[in-house]
């Protein structure tokens, strides 16, 4: 039976980072609303109830049945979750005379508690509160405050002999990069309190995965969309390695990709052993997309022309009796709130099971990215496909500002086909490449825009090309990435002498939030 902990979602927007904490500690995890606590599943060995942007105290604030768990499994509240337990069992919560934000330090810890064996004294944490607790509930003890947070953590054991069945409750963020023995603080909780055995790998995934999509799947033959990206190619790998050939993979080239890239993934893909039929449809979409300017416009036509053109294709297999996709854990997650109810669709083939009376597959949803990395390495993949940078559904459509057409599309697959090589090429000081050490990278064309050059004593008249790259852990947030000044020269001197079109390079400064990684 597989162990795994149940992280009760209150809203936060770092709930996905203590999953994340969790798997890398080799132990399965499932995130769930926080009133979808799952009763008699024996194969719970703990539960964290994560933070949340409400206060205790307001009358919509998301509240749990603590008595489904404590003092029956080991717990851990986080920020809210530490308070909504103090609230609840008797304790005092009020406003803090100032929001409590920012690193703080530990100025006293019990590190012979289970929960803070191995910390260091005046342990750097991470406050993020408008609450603070003032009381905590009879029979609990302070072990740990800092200079402004005298209840930074408090606990109870069940009973003398039951201290595994406990509740732990810390007021500050152990999953955020700045809490600095925030892991170790998780492995005590995960591994020593709650027992897991750390048997969640990538390897044991694969093995178990194949076990699975084998007997849930039996002799059926299965359709699957590919994009070139890393989440629907490992998908393939991986149901390729249970079903082999009853596998059919489906690439639809919609005439805006990268330079080049519909037949370098087609051949990656032969060369994996899949089974897949590439579809040159690129005709319709620059017909469909003649004119069309709004962002939001195009993105809606590529998405009803990719399933036109993939449904049509798909209906040529007649035997087929399921549709698998590339979905992975994060799209599940923040397909629904925390009530439960559906708020947005995941990006995968939305809508296609249903219309093609298909049944669904999807092998990685239960992972994070850098687990399905982990997954296509396992599996032998080549690296350059499991380490490519996430690129846009629609593609170079939503990085031209402007209507589209091919010679714009051309101009653009040029400069960004300048730009990827050289981050590819590029090694910094510390041994890596350039374009392992950003999240996302590409240009963007300003067809709305000419700006004035001169190029052999002549005027030029010419658009503009902007050069993005953003580092990130999980895209919900990014910053731009400080590339080095002698590559941005050697890129910028490369475009505008080789791609006719261009006199110009910029390069974005925008993190994200405000602005978006993509432009359009």
């Amino acid at each position: 039976m597989q162990q795994k902990i149940i992280i009760l979602d209150f809203g936060s927007q770092t709930t996905q980072l203590i999953g994340r904490r969790v798997r890398e500690l080799d132990t399965f995890c499932e995130i769930l609303p926080y009133n979808k606590f799952p009763k008699d599943d024996p194969s719970v060995i703990g539960v964290i109830l994560s933070g949340s942007p409400y206060s205790v105290h307001d009358p919509e604030a998301f509240k749990v049945d603590l008595s489904q768990f404590v003092g029956r499994l080991p717990v851990l509240g986080i920020c809210y979750g530490a308070q909504f337990i103090s609230h609840t069992l008797g304790g005092r919560v009020e406003k803090a005379d100032s929001r409590e934000y920012g690193r703080a330090h530990l100025e006293t810890v019990d590190t012979e508690n289970p929960l803070f064996r191995g910390f260091d004294q005046h342990s750097q944490v991470w406050m993020s509160h408008g609450d603070t607790i003032t009381q905590i509930p009879e029979g609990f003890e302070c072990i740990a405050s800092t200079h402004d947070v005298k209840y930074a953590a408090y606990w109870k054991a069940s009973d003398q002999s039951q201290n595994s069945k406990g509740v732990w409750a810390v007021q500050f963020h152990p999953e955020v990069y700045h809490t600095l023995q925030g892991k170790q603080l998780l492995k005590n909780f995960v591994v020593d309190i709650c027992g897991s055995c750390q048997d969640w790998s990538a390897a044991s995934f694969v093995d178990t995965t194949v076990r699975e999509l084998q007997q849930q799947l039996g002799n059926d033959r299965v359709i699957l969309g590919l994009s070139g990206g890393v989440d629907s190619s490992v998908a393939a790998v991986l149901l390729n390695r249970a079903i082999g050939q009853r596998l059919t993979c489906i690439f639809v080239d919609h005439g805006m990709l990268r330079k080049n890239e519909f037949q370098q993934v087609m051949d990656d893909y032969k060369g994996l052993g899949l089974n897949v039929i590439g579809v040159d449809a690129s005709e319709k979409f620059f017909s469909d997309l003649a004119g069309v300017t709004d962002p939001e416009q195009k993105r809606k036509i590529i998405g009803r022309d990719f399933v036109e053109v993939f449904n049509a294709e798909a209906h040529k297999i007649t035997d087929a009796r399921w549709l698998a996709q590339g979905t992975i854990y994060p799209d599940r997650i923040e397909s629904l709130n925390i009530t439960g109810k559906v708020i947005k669709s995941h990006h995968n083939v939305g809508g296609l099971p249903k219309e093609m009376n298909l049944q669904l597959c999807e092998p990685l949803q239960w992972l994070f990215k850098d687990e399905v990395r982990r997954v296509g390495r396992q599996l032998g993949m080549p690296e350059h496909l499991i380490t490519r940078h996430p690129f846009p559904g629609p593609g170079l459509a939503v990085r031209i500002l402007g209507d589209i057409t091919r010679e714009r599309v051309r101009i653009l697959q040029d400069a960004d086909d300048i730009y990827i090589r050289h981050l590819r090429e590029y090694v910094d000081t510390d041994g890596e490449t350039l374009y392992n050490k950003v999240w996302q990278a590409g240009a963007i064309l300003l067809a709305t825009v000419r700006s004035v050059g001169v190029m052999g004593d002549e005027r030029t008249y010419e658009h503009p090309v902007a050069l993005r790259a953003v580092t990130s852990t999980d895209a919900m947030t990014a910053d731009w990435a400080h590339l080095p000044y002698d590559f941005m020269a050697k890129v910028s001197n490369e475009i505008i002498n080789k791609v006719r079109g261009v006199n110009r390079v910029c390069y974005d400064i925008s993190s994200k939030p405000p602005a978006t990684i993509e432009w359009e």
